[in-house]
């Protein structure tokens, strides 16, 4: 349309996306959109439906961070201001694939990104993985982070040793936990009746194992750092297992990553200042005891006499001279009764979209779904570890996020290609200040008529949960947090309890 005698702006255009996924990624996307699209050159009206299956936004920060890991969590008021600026709406407790199809979304909405994470851990492949007391770290993080698809009950605690396999960040957090003292969580989120399992917990010893040396470890040196200073517990090493040079590493790669790495080398000089193996006899029965081990390979979850996990044997491994990674033959075995394994996360297929079942990802070309024949799919884009695999931190998924996004507005509005400039940096422009924001405004509760997947829902009589709603269960949360003396938040102990305080009148 253009411009009247009067000088008239004609009306933005509109463009129409769904995320699914409330998590980093998929929030990351959505104030993408908002700040990407207001760079175009001609007005862009974007209006972006957030779905998730959960009644509760944030995903992986909400239910993936350790509780005792606040700065990290405080993302969440970050990602809020995301779902209080304007156009972007929360539609919670929405399945896909069931409450709405790839198919719906198609054709309600301009674009679909799909931004669902990685939600389930790798197997180890071994015998003995099925027994009771052997355990996804991810269920035992999403007990601990009061994830509605896990009971309270879930795990008691009986256990007096615990191993836990893999040497991420993800295995030092569930370390972290298993081993503080519980009344050093008491001000934290974590659920009421998951703190009176911490409370009692029998837990006296923690072996963290990794199947490589230190200098392949995953974790961070912060997080070692925060081992070290937990108090009441002793943390230790091997000797043999953290030296680099007349270890277990005949193939010197061990020591170039060491010296090429400042994080292995912060790791090591954190592991340096432990006690290593061989510990005085007076520290013997003092609190409790958490140990990193490495170059041991899980071989077998062994059964004990009640048909549970009884033991794990473990294999020694080694990197030989021409730089293989081999078992050496050598075993010795664990006496626990609790196992975790934390070895990776995969994503798992949405209905209908796309799928690699070789990398567990949705096959994309700058998040550009691609079908079998590798050509674009017209208005389907991905972002986050559905996109690229598990890497990274939070913080990359804003990135990765931005990148999408232009790749939607090239096609979609426009805007600029990958290859036409650099991409806009995330955070180029400021939403509004709390203030400013208009009230959330509630599309169940009629408030506003929208078109696309509500009427979807509505004519499968799905009533979804609304950002209102979500702020009924926060405020649910910090009113039981009062009651308990229990600091900012505790999270509702069940499924039950947070879809009550979502609808106090149903």
């Amino acid at each position: 349309m253009p411009l009247s005698s009067g000088g008239t702006t004609p009306p933005p255009r509109r463009l129409n996306v769904a995320v699914v996924g409330s998590g980093p990624a998929g929030l990351y996307t959505a104030e993408a959109l908002v700040k990407q699209a207001a760079l175009l050159p001609s007005s862009l009206d974007v209006r972006v439906d957030v779905l998730d299956r959960l009644p509760t936004p944030y995903g992986l920060v909400r239910y993936g961070v350790a509780p005792d890991h606040k700065s990290i969590k405080s993302v969440a008021n970050y990602l809020r201001r995301v779902l209080e600026s304007p156009g972007v709406t929360f539609i919670g407790g929405v399945h896909f694939g069931t409450d709405v199809t790839r198919d719906d979304l198609l054709s309600a909405y301009d674009a679909v990104v799909y931004a669902t994470g990685a939600m389930r851990d790798r197997r180890l492949g071994i015998a003995g993985e099925e027994l009771p007391g052997s355990h996804a770290a991810t269920d035992f993080v999403n007990w601990y982070c009061g994830h509605p698809d896990v009971g309270p009950d879930a795990f008691s605690l009986d256990a007096e040793s615990v191993a836990v396999i893999g040497v991420g960040n993800v295995a030092v957090d569930v370390a972290r936990i298993l081993a503080r003292d519980a009344a050093e969580l008491e001000n934290t989120d974590i659920p009421e009746p998951v703190m009176d399992a911490l409370r009692s917990s029998k837990v006296r010893e923690v072996h963290v194992i990794g199947r490589r040396g230190p200098a392949y470890a995953k974790f961070t040196t912060k997080e070692l750092r925060e081992l070290g200073e937990l108090g009441g517990v002793l943390v230790s090493t091997d000797p043999a297992e953290v030296d680099l040079e007349d270890g277990f590493d005949a193939s010197g790669e061990s020591v170039a990553l060491a010296a090429a790495d400042r994080r292995v080398r912060g790791n090591l000089v954190a592991m340096a200042a432990w006690p290593t193996a061989g510990l005085p006899a007076e520290s013997a029965g003092q609190g409790r005891k958490l140990r990193l081990r490495f170059w041991l390979r899980p071989a077998e979850i062994l059964e004990s006499a009640s048909g549970a996990v009884g033991g794990l044997r473990l294999e020694r491994t080694r990197i030989d001279e021409s730089g293989a990674f081999v078992g050496t033959g050598e075993f010795e075995t664990l006496d626990t009764q609790l196992v975790l394994r934390s070895v990776g996360y995969q994503s798992v297929p949405l209905p209908g979209v796309p799928f690699d079942t070789r990398t567990y990802t949705v096959p994309n070309a700058n998040g550009r779904v691609l079908s079998e024949t590798r050509e674009p799919l017209p208005g389907e884009y991905v972002a986050g570890w559905l996109k690229r695999g598990p890497t990274g931190v939070i913080g990359t998924n804003k990135a990765d996020a931005a990148e999408t996004v232009q790749a939607l507005l090239a096609d979609l509005a426009g805007g600029p290609a990958l290859s036409e400039g650099k991409l806009p940096r995330p955070g180029l422009l400021r939403l509004p200040d709390r203030d400013e924001l208009p009230e959330p405004q509630d599309p169940a509760g009629g408030s506003v008529v929208r078109t696309g997947v509500h009427a979807v829902l509505a004519a499968r009589g799905v009533q979804p949960i609304s950002y209102t709603d979500w702020l009924r269960i926060s405020a649910a949360e910090e009113d039981l947090a009062a009651s308990l003396g229990r600091g900012e938040r505790v999270k509702l102990p069940h499924r039950e309890a947070i879809w009550s305080a979502a609808r106090p009148n149903w």
